[in-house]
This record gives structure tokens, sequence and C-alpha cells, in this order.
């Protein structure tokens, strides 16, 4: 069978047993480096994968993708509003809202909130608060009723149980013959929500009617969309909000939460950068590694090119050396990586059960478990990358050996 001198030769010089016993322990750190690196790098960048996923899906899960909003905050007709954007493919779902401010108070206790009146209905098809329901009913906000739904943590803040009658305190003024006096409204406490994020200690829902006579409203303040694909929503709103009858103020999560989410994205890059520096440094590995080759096989290069070997066929077989190592130490690496990715979550659930203690607190993070999401383009750039490192940690050592001058190297022999 055709094998080329080349792939031969150096396959012969990485699989021989070699008389230097330190050259192959630094031949096998190299390879142990590299691999470590490529399989740290897709740990990681999966895990930060899978925070973003998590954030994604209970933030953005709760807070519109975008709102339209009518002139003054006020739409009559909302129902024919909802009707002409859900045309829009695009568009999954809308839903009425109408936002306020303030204060609730209870037992002495007093914390600010965002207070949503939304259709308790229409509002399933928007938001997953329906899917993170702990204690009681989202059914039980009715109208008429001044029921509330609030975050677990808030509630909790509170000491709220349900049942229990907790007010609002509105940044408004009464005027009466008693004088200046806030606007306080009394809510039943109906119902608490977890996503598992801040908005568990800051947001509250009662029914759309109850808020529209709180405003003072006719209609509704706007409608919330859904998208099917949330990173278009900026421009699809816009799209939508240009073909609209009317004046009509509109908003997307990128104003909201967009910081957020590029934060996430840059932490991810820059901890990729850094731990790609693991990667670099198993490289300088293989070159130190096949220097040290080439000064051991000074002889065996002198004698091939007496025989008529090119100083391309030298560089080639030294190449294949620093190749073979790159590719193990990429392949064992991004086998381990994957299998890590797959089961992190199952591996540091397994070590909190055997040594008893929580790596992620649900009263400091806003999951309890680590998350973790495979993106196999992420692996394929980490895979390509080392690769690529490690065929041009290869030049120079293949270069000083293609150097090599017989009569130089054999002098001593």
């Amino acid at each position: 069978m055709f094998k080329p001198l080349s792939l031969y030769v150096g396959l012969r010089y990485t699989a021989a047993k070699r008389n230097n016993n330190f050259i192959s322990f630094i031949s096998f750190v190299s390879m142990l480096g590299l691999m470590l690196g490529v399989a740290a790098l897709i740990v990681v960048l999966s895990v930060m994968n899978g925070f973003d996923r998590e954030l994604r899906g209970r933030i953005l899960g709760m807070v519109p993708h975008a709102t339209i909003t009518g002139y003054n905050a006020h739409i009559d007709d909302w129902q024919q509003l909802s009707a002409t954007v859900e045309k829009d493919p695009r568009v999954i779902a809308s839903a009425p809202f109408i936002k306020t401010q303030g204060m609730l108070t209870y037992g002495g206790q007093v914390k600010p909130a965002f207070v949503q009146g939304v259709d308790p209905q229409a509002e399933k098809n928007v938001s997953i608060v329906t899917n993170h329901i702990q204690t009681g009913s989202w059914e039980a906000l009715e109208a008429g009723a001044f029921n509330i739904v609030l975050g677990d943590l808030l509630a909790r803040q509170l000491g709220l149980q349900l049942g229990d009658k907790v007010t609002l305190v509105m940044p408004e003024a009464s005027v009466s013959i008693a004088g200046i006096t806030p606007k306080l409204k009394r809510f039943t406490l109906v119902g608490t929500f977890s996503v598992g994020a801040e908005l568990d200690s800051s947001l509250g829902y009662i029914h759309i009617g109850d808020a529209a006579r709180l405003r003072r409203l006719q209609g509704v303040e706007g409608i919330r969309l859904t998208f099917d694909d949330l990173f278009k929503a900026p421009v699809a709103v816009r799209e939508i909000a240009i073909k609209l009858d009317g004046i009509y103020q509109i908003s997307d999560w990128t104003r909201t939460q967009g910081n957020l989410f590029q934060a996430i994205q840059m932490e991810k890059r820059m901890v990729g950068l850094l731990l790609f520096l693991i990667v670099f440094v198993a490289a300088f590995n293989i070159v130190s590694t096949l220097v040290m080759v080439v000064t051991d096989k000074k002889s065996d290069i002198a004698i091939l090119r007496t025989l008529g070997a090119t100083q391309g066929l030298i560089m080639r077989i030294f190449m294949v050396q620093g190749i073979v190592i790159g590719f193990l130490g990429t392949f064992l690496g991004t086998a381990l990586g994957v299998l890590l990715a797959l089961t992190i979550s199952d591996v540091v659930g397994f070590f909190e059960t055997l040594f008893g203690v929580q790596i992620l607190s649900p009263d400091v993070y806003f999951i309890s478990y680590l998350p973790s999401e495979l993106i196999w383009s992420d692996v394929l750039v980490i895979v390509l990358v080392a690769l690529g490192i490690s065929f041009f940690a290869t030049l120079y050592p293949a270069f000083k050996a293609s150097r090599t001058e017989p009569a130089e190297a054999l002098r001593y022999e």
C-alpha cells in the first residue's frame, strides 16, 4: 500500500520508544495540556451557554419581546389592534397590559413593586408566569375582585400569606376636603410565582380591569408581543408599527434587558480568549518537544540527507510528529469536553450530594443547578483553532530540522 515516506518515518518516530525519557515525558505533557485546554474550553463555554439560555428563557419569558403603546399611553380598541398585529407571521401572540408602579406595604414592611394589569387568559400566550405559579391560583385574578399575584421573594419579604391584604401606594395624590392624600388600594394575595430571577422580588400582576380603574383608563395602555425569534423582535416591531394606522410608540427587550445579554456575550468572549491561552501554552510545549527531538535525531537527519532526502521531506517528517501530538490532544480533549458538557449538571449534583454542600444556593443565584448547553458550532471552532495552533507550532522545529547540515551533524559521530 502506498504511504508517503514523510508520513511513514514521522509515524515511526512518533510511535518509537525513545532512549531519552525526558523527551517522551515532554511529549506526553504537551498532549495532556492540549487535551485539558480543549476540554476546559468546551465545558466552560457550554456552561456559559447554559446560563445564557436560562436567562433568556426566564427573564425574556417574563418581559415582553416588544410592546406597542398608544398615543398618550392609551388604546381604546386593543382587540382590533391585536388582530391586525397577529396577521404578521412572525408574531406568535399578543396580550393587553396596563403598567403601574408604587409601594406595597404590609405589617410595617414597605417594598417597591412594578404592578402589571393583564388579561389572565391572554397573558398565558405571551408569558411563562403561569407555568411558575408556586402557591395559589392564576385564575383567581378576576375583574373587580382586586386580587394580586406577587413574586415569591417579594411576598416573603413582606411576610405575606395567601389571603392577606396588601396595600398598594401609588405615586399619585388625591385632593379632598381632608387635604392631599396618597392614592391607596388594598389587594388580596391569591398567588405567588417564582421564575428564579430578580423579577421575583419586584413584580406583581392584577386584572387589567382593576388596573384600568386605578389608572382611570377606558381602554388599555398597550399590547405586548411575542415573536418566533426574539433576536429579530426589534426590527420586526418597527416594520409592523410602520404599517399600522395611527400614532404608536414601540419598545423592545433590548431597551430593558439588552445590556444584560450583551454583558453575558462579552464575558463569554473574554473567558474563551483567556482559556485559549491554555491551548497556546500546550502549543509551546509542542515546539519545545520537537526542538529536543530534532536535536536528538540530528544523526538520523544527516543519514537521511546523505541518502537523498530533501529539505522538504525532512520538514514534513517532523511536522507529522507535531501534528500527531496536536491531533491526539485535540481529539481526546474534544471527547472529554463533550462528555463533561453533557453531564456536568449530574456530576455537580453528585458531588453536592456526596459532600453535603450546595454550590449554587437559590438564595444567592437565580438558579440552583449548573446549566449546560453544548453548541456544536463552538466545538467546531475550538477544534479548528486547536488544530491550527498545533500545525503552526510544528513549523519552526521542522524548518530547523530541514536546515541540518549532514557533515556538521556527523562530525563527532
